[in-house]
């Protein structure tokens, strides 16, 4: 299901890759200010999955970058620690409001290596969400090959359940960047000489429910945003609001 919102226009290795991969295959996906791709594993009678169980809020993969004049994104520490901070308090309010059980979030611990059983866990949802984008392409080779939405992350999410003591994982990863002084006044010289936008900062969002009990992906959304905002509670909220869009019990 792929939904669009318009509103004003406003101003480590692994990650970096993944972020690239996510523009370029998200440019052939969606268009608009917000938009959003919302994808739900069915019943056997074909109807939506709903929530039947607790949920646990993996700790959210969130950076927070300033594009600079040049078009250089540019890590912000602050503005990342307050995005980590606001996010997952807002996923919670609005999961506890469709009366969803929770059960305390999952932080990883810090020193957890590549090696962490959980930390490959959380890879491994990366390159899996990456997978179901690639086949919602339109010139992808594997869109027809199913007629129905069916990933899994496999029985090693077992021990995640053994940690946690829930039923379902929300898994969640963001990348935000915002214009700098700079490059708001590029993009005002690039309408006046070359007629066109250069381009701003840019929200691109993944979230996954994933069922503990059985490895499945029941419900994965992909979010695009040219003007969310995650360095305030309000903009949290927002943001919280379109990337878990359609999570229902």
């Amino acid at each position: 299901m792929l939904t669009q919102r318009c509103v004003r226009t406003g101003s480590n290795a692994r990650a970096g890759r993944l972020y690239a991969v996510l523009a370029l295959l998200v440019l052939g996906l969606l268009s608009g200010c917000v938009s959003t791709q919302v994808r739900t594993a069915e019943d056997p009678a074909g109807k939506p999955l709903r929530i039947d169980g607790s949920v646990v809020l993996v700790e959210p993969d969130i950076e927070l970058y300033e594009l600079s004049a040049g078009g250089l994104t540019e890590p912000r520490k602050a503005w990342t620690e307050t995005a980590r901070r606001l996010y997952p308090q807002a996923a919670r309010d609005l999961l506890q409001a469709q009366g969803i059980a929770l059960r305390p979030d999952f932080i990883l611990p810090a020193d957890a290596g590549p090696e962490n059983r959980l930390r490959q866990l959380q890879l491994l949802n990366q390159a899996v969400s990456i997978s179901i984008l690639q086949y919602a392409r339109p010139s992808s080779p594997l869109r027809n090959k199913h007629g129905k939405f069916d990933w899994t992350l496999g029985p090693g999410v077992a021990e995640l359940r053994q940690a946690t003591g829930a039923d379902y994982a929300l898994f969640t990863y963001v990348r935000d960047s915002y214009t700098s002084g700079g490059r708001a006044a590029m993009r005002v010289i690039g309408f006046l000489l070359l007629g066109g936008d250069i381009g701003g900062g840019m929200q691109v969002g993944l979230a996954s429910l994933v069922d503990l009990r059985t490895g499945q992906v029941v419900w994965h959304n992909l979010l695009l945003d040219q003007t969310g905002d995650m360095r305030d509670p309000g903009g949290a909220r927002e943001t919280a609001g379109d990337l878990l869009k359609g999570i229902r019990r």
